[in-house]
């Protein structure tokens, strides 16, 4: 996924739905989408989507949501498999009221532990050397240091996409098998250990539009009877499993898990100083 087609500005409206709805929608949306071009050649348009979420130690970014903050947002890492040369998007999605306003810098692999870890953005750390990448790495490392931000989640899902050709102004997803577990180091796997599914078996259904409200689109609201609604995926995660299994404190927890294999080797090294 070389290809860069970001919405940096748009409206976004959620909602969950069953598995047949979805495939309804999905009829309806052909005659005005079309297939994403990240699945081109499949039956359906689909493409795996992972995402590690960071955040504070006491999750502000979290509480910021569930208190409906007006302006409000959230740094996560964004990646489609486990390929050594596939890039990796460092994203900041902000939410100002109604508006969705997005930036990513595309960046290597090998340098995503380097920059969770404090490290200032550099042009090698970019696929490539480019200004509106390097502007958005730079404001993601600004952020997560304000922060003190650190890998508290892994959230991934199936997603069907479907986009106006040419300029991508409307977008309609649909998301299935949502998966949420802890993750307090910067790893980018795509297996699972004991995940939870917040949504069940729901599709989240997103209709993203950068300028005014298509009346299709509103047609189609109408038609299945649609109820807008929350579906924040890292949120809903947390929620799930409880806010203690991602905080600062289940970090400490695990360095305390594991101090008692450790000591040895600390004691071999401070002997031999």
């Amino acid at each position: 996924m070389n290809t860069d087609r970001l919405q940096t500005q748009r409206f976004e409206l959620k909602f969950q739905v069953p598995e047949a709805t979805a495939v309804a929608i999905r009829h309806f949306v052909r005659p005005y989408l079309a297939p994403d071009e990240f699945a081109a050649g499949r039956t359906i348009p689909a493409y795996p989507v992972h995402s590690l979420y960071l955040d504070s130690g006491d999750l502000h970014t979290y509480r910021a949501t569930v208190n409906g903050d007006r302006d409000r947002y959230k740094l996560r890492v964004r990646y489609y498999d486990e390929s050594p040369d596939s890039p990796i998007y460092l994203e900041i999605k902000r939410r100002v009221d109604r508006c969705i306003y997005k930036q990513r810098a595309r960046v290597r692999r090998e340098f995503v532990p380097e920059i969770l870890g404090g490290a200032w953005p550099s042009m090698r750390h970019l696929i490539k050397a480019d200004a509106r990448d390097f502007a958005a790495l730079q404001k993601f490392c600004e952020l997560l240091r304000r922060l003190g931000a650190r890998p508290r989640a892994r959230v991934s899902y199936d997603r069907e996409a479907w986009t106006s050709e040419g300029n991508n102004a409307v977008r309609v997803t649909m998301d299935r098998v949502v998966v949420c577990e802890p993750e307090l180091e910067p790893r980018l796997d795509t297996t699972f250990r004991h995940p939870v599914r917040p949504f069940g078996e729901q599709v989240i259904v997103e209709l993203k539009f950068t300028n005014r409200y298509p009346d299709w689109l509103q047609i189609m609201v109408r038609t299945f009877n649609l109820v807008q609604g929350s579906a924040a995926k890292y949120v809903d995660g947390v929620n799930a499993l409880g806010a203690s299994r991602f905080s600062a404190a289940a970090g400490a927890s695990s360095f305390r898990q594991s101090a008692p294999r450790l000591l040895p080797v600390l004691v071999a090294a401070l002997g031999t100083v």
